[in-house]
């Protein structure tokens, strides 16, 4: 884990990380609702509102909106791990998702469309519209319940020759449980290798290591408020097959372009802010000067981090017990579950999950309710659940803080 001068380094760099504008000091444990905003996005998007040029236009102002634009695609690339393909730049995830669904579902050869009953609702809504409006079969492979988690050997029992477009789900929002994306993509290549594979990314951008490139995808979703951006866009990756596919585009324009209309420059520079971060920390942390080897570094080092602070938020610190060991708790996916990325999700036996978030929320400390609505009956349903109380950490989340939950949830429960 990060030592104390480094962490306090960490926090440093963003914004209102103890307190908030609204009601004062607080510990954010909401970061999978969206994460915290790093100071540098905020300086940069204020500084882009305030120029007046637009891109495409033969002035200086102009040709350097064009050069932040095109290093931020080079990011985005190096982000992902992608060596080739389209970046977009769109209005949310969830947008660019449907966007890469309905494209692979109009264009791809004759099949069906395979994903799973573990992902979102943004993938699966695009896949369900989708496959209906290009007449193909839906289908969804059941996740493990118990787990959390949808298999590559899942993955390989339903997909068939056919198989024209799959989605997959990187990490989990409800249940916290990272997928093997490589082995589930590699499980599909082998029966059919000429599918589109698009996978949601949005929860697993900013707890663990992306590469495209070894696993073979064709789209990538990310949201950058999840990854210490801001609101207000979306960013994806395409492969070079996926954009050569027919999309929405204006008539004569240019070639592989996939977005629609002029994007906030202040959006591709705020990105650029992020995997700048990165490589900070993983300088940090390692000796590495390639920006490349630095961001794995910043990866390790954030995979570390946070999974020691879900293993005291579960087993507890010192004196205090973890929630494993408090009267009453159910931990989704289980207590010792090594698929877990930085969420932990929990009820108590007998009392609304809501009142546990609104008594944590009492003593200054953020989670949230889910409920088993669209957003997540797809996790609770299947285990009897009404709702769970999520609590969502990220790399710049202290062992104080996770004490101090610990400390309120023993008293509530104790």
């Amino acid at each position: 884990m990060f030592d104390d001068a480094l962490l306090a380094e960490i926090r440093g760099r963003f914004a209102h990380v103890e307190d908030c504008p609204f009601t004062g000091k607080r510990i954010f444990f909401e970061n999978a609702g969206g994460a915290l905003t790093l100071k540098s996005v905020v300086e940069t998007s204020a500084r882009f509102a305030a120029i007046p040029d637009n891109q495409g236009r033969d002035n200086p102002a102009s040709k350097a909106l064009v050069d932040v634009i095109t290093r931020a695609r080079a990011d985005v690339k190096g982000f992902v791990g992608a060596e080739s393909g389209a970046v977009i730049f769109g209005e949310s995830g969830t947008e660019l998702l449907f966007r890469l669904i309905r494209d692979a579902c109009l264009g791809a050869d004759s099949g069906p469309v395979l994903g799973s009953t573990v992902e979102h609702p943004a993938s699966r809504s695009a896949c369900a519209r989708w496959a209906m409006e290009s007449g193909r079969d839906h289908v969804l492979i059941p996740h493990d319940d118990a787990a959390g988690v949808v298999t590559a050997e899942a993955y390989a029992e339903h997909v068939s020759p056919d198989t024209a477009v799959a989605t997959i789900l990187h990490t989990s929002p409800v249940t916290g449980m990272g997928m093997d994306l490589p082995a589930i993509a590699a499980a599909i290549r082998a029966v059919a290798p000429q599918c589109f594979i698009i996978v949601d990314g949005i929860q697993h951008a900013c707890h663990g290591h992306i590469d495209v490139a070894a696993a073979g995808g064709d789209g990538y979703v990310v949201s950058p408020y999840k990854m210490f951006s801001r609101h207000g866009y979306g960013v994806a990756w395409a492969s070079d097959r996926l954009t050569a596919l027919a999309h929405d585009a204006l008539i004569g324009g240019p070639s592989g372009n996939w977005e629609l209309g002029t994007r906030d420059t202040g959006a591709y520079a705020t990105f650029s802010d992020v995997l700048r971060y990165f490589e900070w920390l993983g300088a940090q942390v390692s000796d590495a000067t390639d920006p490349k080897a630095q961001l794995t570094a910043a990866r390790d080092a954030i995979h570390a981090h946070e999974a020691g602070l879900t293993r005291m938020m579960v087993h507890g610190v010192g004196n205090l017990p973890g929630l494993a060991d408090l009267p009453g708790v159910v931990i989704v996916g289980g207590a010792d579950n090594p698929a877990r990325e930085g969420l932990v999700g929990f009820w108590v036996e007998g009392r609304p999950s809501a009142e546990v978030v609104e008594a944590l929320n009492a003593q200054g400390i953020r989670t949230h309710t889910r409920k088993a609505d669209h957003y997540s009956g797809n996790i609770l349903k299947p285990l009897g659940q009404a709702d769970c109380v999520r609590v969502s950490l990220a790399h710049y989340n202290s062992p104080d803080e996770v004490r101090a939950f610990l400390t309120v949830m023993q008293d509530l429960l104790g």
